[in-house]
C-alpha cells in the first residue's frame, strides 16, 4: 500500500506569488494572524479544515499547498 506525507508547506509562496500578505489571508480566512505565520513557517501544519478554507481564498487546489511524499 502506498502512503502519503506532508512534505514542505507551500502556503508563502503562494502568498507571494498572489501577491497577498499573511495579514490579508488571515482577514479573508477568519484565522488569526499568528496561525497563518505558523502555517507558513512549517511550524504547525494545516489541519484538512484550514486547507479548504485557505485553498477556496487562494484559488488553488488543496493539495497545492504542501509539497507531498509518496513512499
Amino acid at each position: 500500500m502506498v502512503k502519503v506525507s506532508r512534505g514542505r508547506c507551500l502556503l508563502q509562496d503562494w502568498l507571494d506569488l498572489k501577491g497577498m500578505s499573511q495579514a490579508e489571508l488571515s482577514r479573508r480566512t477568519g484565522y488569526a494572524a499568528r496561525m497563518i505565520s505558523f502555517y507558513c513557517s512549517g511550524s504547525r501544519p494545516m489541519s484538512t479544515n484550514a486547507m479548504y478554507i485557505i485553498s477556496r481564498v487562494l484559488g488553488i487546489h488543496m493539495e497545492d499547498l504542501y509539497e507531498w511524499k509518496m513512499k
